[in-house]
């Protein structure tokens, strides 16, 4: 099993589409251990997108993304970073193609709704961002058993 973070973007949350696009992680079988509605303090997000610092719309994100609350969940299942990337859509709104989050619901460069950790190693840092250990509530579900072959 692999963990990643979620993060319904100001966007997102207020367009009123946060309840539909958690049902797509559901829907597709990842397994939600943490969720909340949080607003992002411009260090948190200096601290989340410290890697963009340099670049030129790292100013613009970071206004955009302190501007309005936001929800952020943790997410489990079977390569749950992978599987959320794709359920995303490509990166800008009007290149992601229909049926993903983005494709669905954005037309936009900046705001995309949506941001999904990308590699296994940058989950487990972003995770610890926005939660602590206690705040991420790990529970069975008995139908985690029909979501995946034990020979995948």
């Amino acid at each position: 099993m692999e963990r990643t973070l979620l993060l319904i973007k100001p966007d997102g949350l207020q367009r009123g589409l946060a309840g539909r696009i958690l049902a797509r992680f559901e829907d597709k079988g990842l397994q939600i251990l943490a969720l909340k509605v949080m607003r992002m303090t411009p260090e948190l997000a200096g601290r989340h997108y410290a890697a963009h610092r340099e670049k030129p719309f790292y100013k613009g994100l970071v206004s955009y993304m302190t501007s309005s609350p936001l929800v952020a969940a943790v997410l489990e299942g079977p390569r749950a970073v992978e599987t959320t990337r794709r359920l995303m859509g490509a990166t800008f709104g009007w290149k992601a193609e229909p049926g993903t989050i983005r494709g669905d619901f954005s037309n936009s460069t900046s705001y995309n709704l949506v941001h999904g950790s990308d590699s296994p190693e940058s989950a487990e840092k972003e995770i610890a961002l926005f939660f602590r250990p206690e705040e991420i509530a790990a529970y069975e579900r008995t139908s985690d058993r029909w979501l995946i072959s034990e020979d995948d």
